[in-house]
């Protein structure tokens, strides 16, 4: 199983890796030092900006980086991933799949459609009885946008789950029972460590600003803090360097945390404002006129 990219343990990979070994085959991480011993070699690249360099002509190629169309045969996606092919002690999964909206720079829509529920916390939290199981990390794309989430959250609640939201929430619109519900639980960041919770700003306009000062009243109503907040700030798109240093700046007077994702990482501006912002050392004590 080669993975190219994921900053987390792979889903794809670790469901093909259960399939292959319910068949008695042996399943391991990739090393290209080995790759002449493989009877067969799975990728998984989720990033279009990541390197095609070490793959081959033999390996059958997925991943959203690679071809949107290509997804997993029905009786592989829905089992159970093997987390022993990474040793990891949580549990992985999406409760829903797609997006209500359809941001250009955004390939979610086009991949996965409309919002429609994907799995209960019954059903990804496989992982149990020790310390460490009692947390879950979802990759929903639009948590608040499942029918279902109501009852995602009791069950969040009643199984006393910690829980990350890995790609976000929307908070542009983001409702009062909302920012409740997500104060009930315990959010975490992805390390299960802090009390942490991800949005994003990504689009700037007037109404955008009034949008994401709304929705961060909402959750600070609803009890949650300024520092547990983060925001993911994309850069390079279709704003301005002035409108890029605005928003950090604004989220910094919250007391929120902004985090800035380039969207050309090829771009020297983008790299160097997103090094600036992301080392929070250099934030803190360095303006960007004089970082620059």
């Amino acid at each position: 199983m080669f993975d190219i990219d994921s900053k987390i343990p792979n889903l794809a990979l670790m469901k093909l890796s259960r399939y292959h070994k319910e068949l008695g085959d042996t399943v391991s991480l990739y090393d290209p030092l080995w790759s002449s011993t493989y009877d067969k070699i799975y990728a998984s690249k989720i990033f279009n900006f990541s390197s095609d360099a070490l793959l081959t002509e033999q390996m059958i190629v997925g991943g959203t980086g690679h071809d949107l169309k290509v997804e997993l045969p029905e009786e592989i996606e829905r089992l159970q991933p093997d987390y022993s092919l990474y040793g990891y002690p949580h549990a992985i999964g999406f409760t829903m799949r797609g997006c209500r909206f359809a941001c250009k720079f955004c390939v979610v829509p086009r991949k996965e459609g409309r919002p429609k529920s994907n799995s209960t916390i019954k059903e990804i939290w496989d992982q149990r009885g020790s310390e460490d199981s009692n947390f879950i990390v979802l990759l929903d794309n639009d948590f608040f946008g499942n029918p279902e989430w109501r009852e995602r959250i009791r069950e969040i609640q009643d199984l006393e789950l910690r829980v990350n939201f890995s790609q976000g929430l929307n908070i542009r619109i983001i409702t009062e029972e909302q920012a409740q519900a997500l104060s009930s639980v315990n959010f975490r960041g992805l390390s299960g460590k802090t009390r942490r919770v991800h949005f994003a700003w990504d689009l700037f306009n007037k109404k955008q600003e009034q949008l994401i000062d709304a929705g961060i009243k909402r959750c600070l109503d609803a009890g949650i803090k300024p520092y547990q907040m983060t925001f993911y700030v994309l850069v390079g798109f279709n704003t301005s360097s002035e409108e890029d240093l605005y928003r950090v700046e604004k989220l910094r007077g919250y007391g929120v945390d902004p985090y800035v994702m380039p969207y050309n990482r090829g771009d020297l501006y983008q790299k160097k404002f997103a090094r600036w912002v992301n080392h929070k050392a250099i934030f803190k004590s360095v303006e960007w006129k004089d970082y620059i």
